[in-house]
């Protein structure tokens, strides 16, 4: 549990300034259609992290490199929250999403302490830790934003994420370094070779781009909306939004387990249907929020569920690189959420809601071909 509420503040840091683009924008005059550089370059530096940092889990003491990512990661925090001009605010995005991927060591420390028969069942339960801090930080952010402004939620935060370095120092088992012998630049060369030449990785990672990318669309673009005419909601109610995510997204923790049994594959297709699916509901905003609110729930519970399971079908592939193919994965991942991030809010500028809905859809349909194109590769195969 301590890993999982460790990578939800993590990962919280990362999302916090979604519900907040409208605030963030007004301080610092920047123009509606690019204020998503914001979560954009957040995204940049969290996807230089996965390829220069991630991997030094292969190399070195995780402990360690856990406990001094959290130290720097409180000193961008407070950067952000004392930042006067867009270059201190941009610079300093990027500095904590670099830091921010501690969570993914926190991920892959975590599947090489689980057994191979939990393996699924704790990456799952990890999982959910983030998923409570990707859609919490969009109710925390909102509620703090409205009582103390946007400043407020990196402040607080900063003093949590000082607490959690100070209970993992605590708790954190010591281990020995891994004894492998490549170098660094080895580890960081032999990264992008693993997804190349193994069809599995691949094809995950691919998935991981197109349904953050879906995912990203919405929660990114959503504020525009819901704090505009006729709808003008504080920060806090557009928050709450996050919480009907929740529902969905946790139930979608036992895709580990299905992934343990084996029925990772149809796990994936199924969850890629909801995905589709949950955008018809999601375009009726403007004529019925109950739908809006299944869709969210179908889309989250949709985006887990496969993100879960990717990541259960990975770590069996090559368990001597564990934190090699995680951060491969997750610059995936990153970059998929930074391309929803700026193309959604330059969407909605253009085509309103109906075109951010049309986006996300995009993004999911090409996601279920990919799978249905390549639903006959076996999860046994090795490296081909």
């Amino acid at each position: 549990m301590t890993f999982a509420a460790a990578a939800g503040l993590s990962v919280a840091n990362t999302y916090y300034a979604q519900p907040l683009l409208d605030a963030i924008a007004q301080d610092f005059g920047i123009a509606p259609a690019t204020v998503g550089l914001v979560v954009t370059l957040t995204q940049i530096g969290y996807g230089l992290g996965l390829i220069f940092i991630v991997p030094l889990g292969d190399l070195v003491d995780r402990r360690k490199l856990i406990l001094g990512q959290g130290i720097l990661s409180v000193i961008a925090l407070v950067s952000i929250a004392m930042a006067r001009s867009e270059a201190i605010l941009f610079a300093s995005l990027a500095a904590m999403g670099l830091m921010a991927v501690v969570i993914q060591i926190l991920v892959a420390f975590a599947a090489t302490l689980a057994s191979p028969q939990e393996r699924g069942r704790t990456v799952g339960l990890v999982t959910s830790g983030i998923v409570i801090g990707i859609l919490g930080a969009r109710s925390i952010a909102g509620l703090l934003a409205d009582l103390g402004g946007w400043r407020m939620v990196y402040l607080i935060s900063a003093v949590l994420t000082l607490v959690m370095v100070g209970l993992l120092l605590r708790v954190l088992p010591r281990q020995s370094s891994p004894t492998g012998t490549d170098n660094y630049l080895a580890v960081l060369r032999s990264t992008p070779t693993l997804f190349l030449h193994d069809r599995i990785l691949l094809v995950r990672g691919v998935l991981a781009l197109l349904i953050f990318a879906a995912f990203s669309t919405f929660w990114t673009a959503l504020v525009l909306p819901l704090s505009a005419a006729p709808f003008s909601y504080s920060h806090t109610q557009i928050g709450l939004f996050g919480l009907v995510g929740l529902t969905g997204a946790i139930a979608a923790t036992g895709a580990g387990r299905l992934a343990d049994r084996g029925l990772g594959q149809w796990t994936t297709g199924l969850s890629l249907i909801f995905l589709l699916v949950s955008w018809a509901l999601i375009a009726l905003l403007p004529v019925s929020l109950p739908a809006l609110l299944v869709g969210v729930i179908l889309l989250d519970l949709a985006v887990q569920a496969v993100h879960v399971t990717n990541q259960s079908i990975i770590f069996e592939r090559h368990p001597e690189a564990r934190s090699r193919l995680v951060g491969g994965y997750m610059v995936f991942y990153s970059l998929g959420s930074g391309v929803g991030a700026i193309t959604s809010t330059m969407v909605f500028a253009h085509s309103g809601w109906l075109g951010v809905s049309a986006l996300g859809a995009t993004f999911s349909l090409f996601a279920l071909l990919v799978w249905f194109g390549t639903r006959r590769l076996s999860t046994s195969e090795r490296g081909r």
